[in-house]
């Protein structure tokens, strides 16, 4: 899901749809006609009127796939989680903590197909760009849903947990700022920010852009938040910062237990993965197979922080 959502964005396919069928939708056109009929509704949308006017059916069709194929997933995934669950449910092979759990997961996701809707339908209005406020919240909901759904798979595995106060402590700060910058890197896909300074590790001839000047006279204190290079300034910053964070927890891990969990050891692989990947992506402009392995690589991250933050505990001596 994650993967073709991704796709979806990098591919600019997010609008292709215009209306919001959670039931009937499920169906595409599947006649002449119906295509036709379906190219018109995406015709009237601005989109296509200020940037699209000589798309084809055949240009139509490709970018309405990607769209056509995320939300089918998410029927999909619905689906699959759903009779499962009423099954397992009637059988009473669950007990009342793990229903809890389960239906917050159900919410959670419905919550997701909704804010989805919310995201496309404001790239629906006068102007036809989607706000970059409404993707980051539709892709932390996303990596919310990934972590609380490994949280719950972690209750079935028996896993050690280190007693550490300071630990603890680096682990749940790595994965508070994961979040900042996951959060941070879909406002600099909203933004295409990802287009600016493609170059590393320098923003053009400067660290800090002079250009930063301008910026933050033009929108003030929401530079941070709206501002392409200062977003894209931002993010870079996280990364370095982030780095830091997995050495510290390296250090840490061998200073508490005498030895390197091999968790520590795949989380330290992961980073310079990640890193690399998303130096890659900015200097080769985000083109989209290396677009869409930087989003997979910060959920592999995501899961990792999971991992570490529930096999530690802050009680005990550190």
């Amino acid at each position: 899901m994650v993967v073709i959502g991704g796709i979806t964005r990098l591919t600019q396919s997010g609008l292709s749809i215009v209306e919001w069928k959670p039931i009937s939708g499920i169906i595409p056109p599947l006649s002449q006609d119906e295509w036709q009929q379906t190219f018109q509704q995406y015709k009237e949308s601005p989109e296509f009127i200020h940037y699209r006017k000589n798309f084809t059916l055949s240009d139509f069709k490709e970018i309405y796939f990607w769209e056509y194929l995320h939300r089918l997933l998410g029927r999909i995934i619905g689906i699959i989680f759903l009779l499962p669950f009423l099954y397992f449910w009637k059988k009473g092979y669950l007990d009342s903590s793990l229903k809890k759990k389960l239906i917050v997961i159900f919410f959670l996701g419905l919550f997701q197909g909704v804010l989805g809707w919310y995201m496309v339908k404001s790239g629906l209005a006068n102007v036809p760009h989607v706000s970059h406020y409404r993707l980051a919240a539709h892709l932390l909901t996303a990596f919310g849903l990934i972590a609380y759904l490994f949280w719950v798979i972690l209750d079935f595995i028996p896993q050690k947990r280190i007693k550490s106060i300071c630990l603890f402590f680096w682990n749940l700060s790595f994965l508070i700022l994961l979040i900042f910058q996951i959060c941070y890197g879909a406002f600099v896909a909203g933004l295409k920010a990802g287009k600016w300074y493609n170059t590393f590790p320098k923003m053009g001839d400067e660290w800090i852009p002079s250009s930063f000047h301008y910026e933050f006279k033009h929108y003030g204190l929401w530079a941070v938040l709206e501002s392409p290079p200062v977003v894209q300034f931002i993010h870079r910053t996280l990364a370095y910062i982030i780095s830091v964070l997995g050495l510290i927890i390296f250090i840490q891990a061998y200073q508490k237990l005498k030895y390197i969990p091999k968790t520590v050891i795949f989380l330290l692989i992961l980073i310079v993965a990640q890193f690399n990947l998303g130096v890659f992506t900015l200097l080769y402009a985000v083109p989209i197979s290396l677009g869409v392995l930087h989003q997979i690589f910060a959920a592999f991250l995501t899961l990792s922080g999971i991992y570490l933050v529930k096999g530690s505990t802050p009680f005990g001596k550190s």
